[in-house]
């Protein structure tokens, strides 16, 4: 068994899964920096000086000014600014992964197209062999 799970861990392709799990995970705070840092701030100044972090809806009935003080004191809140900054940043990485994708794609050489080894009877319009000289179906001559 021992032996088994040797084979596996040190296949090629988890080790490439493996790299590709902490590549991704530091290019996702780069992409949290980018929404946080560079692409909020200028949106919630653009609708009037809002810091998406902060917009919550307080559920208790003691009135708090700031997020930070309701989470101080425990207060049940629901935090649709980091909401709305999550699905940002998702639809970030989203795009930037269909961007890879779509230039790796582009990046592989196509197969090129297999040569025809049959063709249409122009009479019955079955399929007949490339070398065919008569057609066996209708019997006409090709």
């Amino acid at each position: 068994m021992l032996k088994e799970f040797k084979e596996f861990a040190l296949k090629g392709n988890v080790i490439d899964l493996a790299i590709g799990i902490i590549i991704g995970a530091a290019f996702n705070k780069i992409v949290q920096s980018l929404v946080t840092d560079i692409i909020m701030p200028p949106i919630g100044m653009i609708m009037g000086k809002v810091d998406f972090a902060s917009l919550f809806v307080n559920l208790s009935s003691t009135h708090y000014e700031t997020l930070a003080e309701a989470k101080k004191a425990g207060a049940a809140t629901l935090n649709y600014g980091i909401f709305i900054s999550t699905i940002v940043d998702f639809l970030i990485m989203a795009f930037v992964v269909f961007l890879m994708v779509r230039q790796i794609n582009r990046m592989k050489k196509e197969a090129p197209a297999a040569a025809p080894d049959t063709k249409a009877c122009p009479f019955c319009f079955s399929t007949v062999p490339l070398q065919a000289t008569r057609c066996p179906q209708c019997t006409s001559t090709l």
